[in-house]
């Protein structure tokens, strides 16, 4: 049986005649650095210079699922590193991956495995209930009894328990100008990254424009169309839900914003204006927040949302 150095002598070998092969008569050689299927071979050329990885604490790995880790190009010898390094920050897809043979690299492989791991995550944990205490959310919970059927029928998650209405109806004011809700949606992650931020910038800026503002509550195992059940329970004018939308691999972590002027149940979606891509990757919470106070503002001013609040 060859020993591991021996096989790793074989491997350089190989590698040193494929790129012999592939480059052209006259054309310097390349660097003969042993290439590692982590990643880590991926070289910049004279000139360009790697992002910064950082130093993990001793004893730590290197979360390979950072956005630092994931702003470092795996593609040997790129042929404009500075472009690739420029088009790498302005998008989440997956470029400059590189590939050994004809198979991924084992860091791309594993970094996909990663955010498989942590969109599953988003989906099936709840939210932490002292997130819902430090952020002063009383809970409510929809007819989805767990998070399968959450999952599975969606119409459930659009309806609010009995415990849950009789719960809003004492403990929310009724005839607000807005009344802000939070839900998990498919993405407890994105309502834990992002709500805390997002809910005070929204109800400040209510605030100042003199609308009045309902009492925030959190409704567990929800859907978007809840919020229109909430609307007719309490007349409110306004009604925005903050929810966690279905994570990808780009992101687990997104948030959108959903208003409607005067919701109904059973009404079409496109009265809806959504205000989406809130993480830290896209639109900031705070940012977020104070362009839905703004929003919300515009909505009460022309009594309308969706599709005709562009007309």
């Amino acid at each position: 049986m060859l020993d591991q150095r021996t096989i790793d002598a074989m491997a350089e070998e190989i590698i040193r005649r494929m790129e012999g092969e592939r480059r052209p008569s006259g054309t310097p050689a390349p660097s003969q650095r042993p290439h590692r299927e982590d990643g880590a071979g991926a070289a910049p050329p004279p000139g360009g210079q790697p992002p910064s990885r950082g130093t993990p604490p001793p004893g730590e790995l290197e979360d390979i699922a950072s956005r630092e880790q994931r702003a470092i190009p795996t593609l040997r010898e790129p042929e404009d590193y500075d472009a690739l390094i420029r088009m790498k920050g302005k998008t989440s897809a997956r470029i400059g991956v590189g590939r050994c043979g004809p198979r991924l690299l084992t860091k791309t492989l594993l970094t996909l495995r990663a955010d498989h791991a942590m969109a599953r995550d988003a989906v099936f944990t709840d939210v932490d209930p002292a997130f819902l205490e430090r952020n002063g959310l009383f809970s409510v919970q929809t007819r989805c009894a767990d998070k399968n059927t959450h999952i599975t029928r969606p119409d459930l998650g659009r309806q609010l328990s009995d415990e849950g209405v009789k719960t809003i109806l004492e403990r929310c004011k009724k005839g607000v100008q807005a009344q802000i809700i939070v839900s998990d949606g498919l993405s407890s992650k994105a309502i834990e990254a992002n709500a805390q931020d997002a809910l005070p910038a929204i109800q400040e800026g209510l605030r100042q424009r003199g609308i009045s503002v309902g009492t925030p509550f959190f409704v567990r195992f929800g859907r978007v169309a809840v919020e229109d059940q909430v609307a007719e329970l309490l007349d409110a004018e306004v009604v925005c839900i903050l929810i966690g939308e279905r994570p990808g691999l780009a992101t687990a972590e997104s948030m959108s914003a959903y208003l409607c002027y005067r919701a109904r149940v059973g009404q079409p979606e496109a009265r809806r204006t959504v205000v989406s891509n809130i993480h830290s990757g896209g639109i900031s919470a705070v940012e977020a927040g104070a362009y839905i106070a703004e929003l919300i503002q515009k909505i009460l001013a022309a009594k309308a949302s969706g599709v005709e609040l562009q007309k």
